[in-house]
């Protein structure tokens, strides 16, 4: 990944608090359909929300971010709150998850098209994919203004369409946009 994106991310988390970040809604949402053992990932961690709530939901949990500001401080919670993360700096763009390696992964807003076969192979049989991240149709102004970090209509889908879809949602400007999950796709599969 490019020196300036490290650069980036290590200034935005460094003024960041680790104890204010919170799962994505996916997990949160659809908790039930996590495994009770194994090994589970979150690419792209940021300061770990997700690791956060894999970890205390029993699984062997990994977090690979590109910012050291982030996995410090991820590190730092998980010390001070008696947490297994296996936290680590890592550019996922050049170093993907090797096949065959975890029950569970989990990616939240976060989108780089080049490593998705690499996503899907490393999903062990019957591993579960949760995805959210941000969709060209939106209502706010959250998220990149860079339309190339943005899905566009039903592109998860596409992009995961070797693995079983449990639960799409992708509401964007259909209905009262002042309610639902608006400005993101949300993918839950599974790998047979």
């Amino acid at each position: 990944m490019e020196k300036y994106a490290k650069q980036k991310w290590d200034a935005i988390y460094a003024t960041t608090n680790a104890a204010q970040i919170q799962p994505t809604n996916i997990l949160v949402e659809y908790e039930y359909l996590l495994p009770t053992t194994g090994i589970a990932l979150d690419i792209a961690c940021g300061l770990g929300g997700n690791a956060i709530f894999l970890a205390q939901h029993g699984l062997n949990t990994h977090a690979w971010d590109i910012s050291e500001q982030a996995i410090k401080k991820l590190a730092g919670f998980c010390e001070s709150n008696n947490l297994q993360v296996k936290a680590r700096v890592r550019d996922v763009q050049a170093h993907p998850p090797i096949a065959n390696s975890f029950d569970v992964i989990c990616v939240s807003y976060f989108l780089e098209r080049d490593i998705v076969n690499n996503i899907i192979a490393a999903l062990k049989p019957n591993g579960l994919l949760f995805y959210q991240t941000f969709i060209h149709e939106k209502v706010s102004e959250h998220g990149p203004s860079n339309p190339k970090y943005r899905l566009g209509e039903n592109e998860l889908l596409s992009l995961f369409s070797p693995l079983h879809v449990l639960l799409y949602q992708e509401l964007g400007c259909v209905g009262k946009t002042n309610q639902g999950l608006r400005d993101s796709a949300l993918l839950g599969a599974q790998k047979r």
